[in-house]
């Protein structure tokens, strides 16, 4: 049984009251998905490249009918220090917030985490000369 059939079987907003404890294929990279075993009630997301399924509108309702792939694309710090994925869905454009799983894959978390850093949205030839206009010396020690 797939989740996106799931919403037929149960009434609605089953999934807000009742773990889910069912295992998935990712629809991205086809690893088998097991239910979280850290202390979360609902695995929404694959470990390994944490892509997850469009399926809820409001989290456990099974409610939506875009079924698109929620791809991870930025990563947060909630209040208290817990991490949490952002994720978009590449058919309707909808973003979501998604807890980290203990399980999940650190180095794609680290990644997402530094994609701004390492893929700034100005030429980081062009450094030197932002801090001249700022105020600054202009100068970077090599």
């Amino acid at each position: 049984m797939n989740r996106e059939n799931k919403r037929r079987q149960y009434e609605k907003g089953y999934y807000k009251t009742h773990a889910c404890k069912d295992t998935f294929n990712c629809k991205v990279c086809g690893r088998q998905v097991f239910p979280a075993e850290d202390g979360s009630k609902h695995r929404n997301h694959c470990p390994n490249c944490l892509s997850s399924l469009h399926v809820d509108i409001e989290p456990g309702d099974r409610e939506s009918d875009c079924g698109g792939i929620m791809e991870a694309v930025a990563v947060w710090v909630r209040k208290g220090g817990e991490w949490a994925i952002i994720h978009r869905c590449r058919r309707c454009g909808e973003l979501v917030s998604n807890r980290v799983a203990s399980d999940d894959n650190p180095m794609k978390l680290m990644s997402i985490a530094m994609k701004p850093l390492c893929e700034p949205p100005f030429p980081l030839e062009h450094i030197e000369e932002m801090v001249s206009l700022m105020g600054g010396e202009g100068s970077m020690k090599k």
